[in-house]
């Protein structure tokens, strides 16, 4: 037996891939599925089964291609809504692979399909249950993101969950190995753990949901304090129940490598934006103006997803040989509707005699040298609430980045206001300067370091707390 963990930190999920004897399946793939096909090839197994836990909302499958390209039956749980032909397992069902068994365990709560697939070992005992997003290192699945679907709500999803798991999941044996969907970062849980894996036992010792006495304990626990969904889920779930176009038909058309004069010309199609993933420190000294700023080097399909039209098409501008990176990571959250890349980088544009932008950063030091003397300074946080709540600047003005979309955030600022802003440790408040500037605000500082550097400044800068 082989098992392979295939983690993409990006957007902190976990895909398997399982083989004995020359057959595999494949648990949760992303949508470019060239690794899958490649570690099969190299183990020289056939991959026969792709199961699917639920319609994933926080990025897109890559269930369709890799039934196109090898042949594998998608198999999702009882009663999943597809336009496209899956086997629908039911509770219990049992799927061959080599020696192994795979079995399927219907665990509605994070959604109505959500299923969890057991693997029993090649003497016929439970080894490991991939668990999706019904039970995580630490935590469980969010109840609240299936919610009106069929008129559920998420106390009746909590209620599904609580028993899913004590049904199913909690009396398997203690060394079974748990290996969840997501990894902390998700949005898909609380408060999910560092750790790539667990086991029951370890589960029912410390996950703060198992630790609950009763039912209504479990549900107040688990739909209390929840965050509003990133904004992507919803398209993202969609896609992945009504499908998509392939890697192979995106890929041409995204990576035409434009020149200068043909990207301007598609530039002012008012249906397109410009996309900068350089990283940070080379966006801020230049970049085309009314362009947006999401940098490869953080969270960023997630970030693009919250930040980016769906119905728009992008334009990018790269780090020159990072082009395709950035292509298929936009795809792995929907966003497949690049046109071309801006041949040569920025630089190109530069290098024509083009008009340019830039954002001025600052150290902590400066805003506690200005804050006492500027009556127009006025500090923006565009960390989330909950993050503010523990600590900011005082009488900051607090818009969480996936606001800053919503002109209408802006309205209580003014143009003539010097605008101070700042995030946790500096990449989010880069991609919000570029959304500021984008919508008309042009006299805006970038605290370099964030709320890190500002709160080793708490002497010099006044600070306040929400309790």
């Amino acid at each position: 037996m082989f098992i392979q963990q295939m983690y993409t930190g990006c957007i902190s999920e976990a895909a398997y891939y399982i083989d004995n004897n020359g057959e595999a399946a494949i648990i949760d793939p992303l949508r470019d599925i060239g690794a899958y096909l490649q570690l099969a090839e190299e183990r020289n197994a056939t991959i026969k089964y792709i199961f699917e836990t639920h319609l994933h909302a926080d990025f897109v499958s890559g269930h369709l291609d890799l039934a196109a390209a090898t042949g594998a039956t998608i198999i999702f749980g009882p009663d999943t809504p597809t336009t496209y032909p899956v086997h629908l397992a039911t509770d219990g069902e049992s799927f061959p692979l080599g020696q192994l068994t795979i079995q399927a365990l219907h665990t509605p709560g994070h959604t109505l399909e959500s299923t969890c697939f057991l693997l029993y070992n090649e003497l016929g005992n439970p080894q490991a249950i991939f668990t999706g997003d019904t039970l995580f290192v630490g935590d469980v699945g969010r109840p609240d993101l299936a919610q009106n679907t069929n008129g559920t709500t998420a106390v009746e999803l909590a209620t599904l969950l609580y028993n899913s798991l004590q049904h199913k999941i909690l009396p398997l044996p203690d060394h079974v190995i748990v290996y969840p969907a997501h990894g902390a970062g998700s949005s898909c849980g609380k408060q999910i753990g560092s750790e790539a894996y667990s086991t029951i036992g370890n589960e029912k010792a410390t996950n703060y949901a198992l630790q609950q006495t009763s039912e209504t304990a479990f549900v107040a626990a688990v739909t209390e304090g929840l965050p509003e969904p990133p904004k992507y889920f919803a398209i993202n779930a969609q896609i992945n129940q009504q499908g998509y176009n392939s890697m192979s038909a995106i890929l041409p058309i995204a990576l035409q490598a434009l020149s200068l004069e043909d990207f301007k010309i598609r530039k002012q199609d008012e249906n397109v934006v410009v996309l900068d993933t350089r990283p940070a420190t080379e966006f801020t000294q230049g970049f085309i103006p009314a362009s947006i700023f999401i940098g490869l080097e953080g969270r960023f399909a997630e970030w693009a997803g919250n930040i980016l039209p769906f119905d728009k098409s992008i334009l990018l501008v790269a780090p020159i040989g990072k082009e395709k990176e950035a292509v298929t990571r936009l795809a792995r959250v929907g966003l497949d509707k690049v046109i071309g890349y801006l041949e040569g980088g920025f630089e190109t544009w530069q290098n024509g005699g083009e008009s340019i932008d830039l954002i001025i950063d600052i150290e902590a030091d400066e805003l506690a040298m200005d804050l006492p003397f500027d009556d127009n300074l006025v500090v923006v946080d565009v960390r989330k609430e909950t993050e503010f709540a523990v600590g900011h600047v005082k009488d900051a003005i607090n818009i969480p980045l996936t606001e800053l979309t919503d002109v209408g955030n802006m309205a209580d600022i003014d143009d003539h206001q010097n605008i101070y802003l700042h995030c946790g440790g500096g990449y989010r408040s880069v991609i919000a300067t570029s959304l500021l500037k984008q919508q008309g605000f042009h006299n805006v500082r970038n605290i370099l370091g964030g709320w890190t550097a500002i709160k080793e400044l708490e002497t010099k800068i006044p600070l306040a707390t929400i309790k």
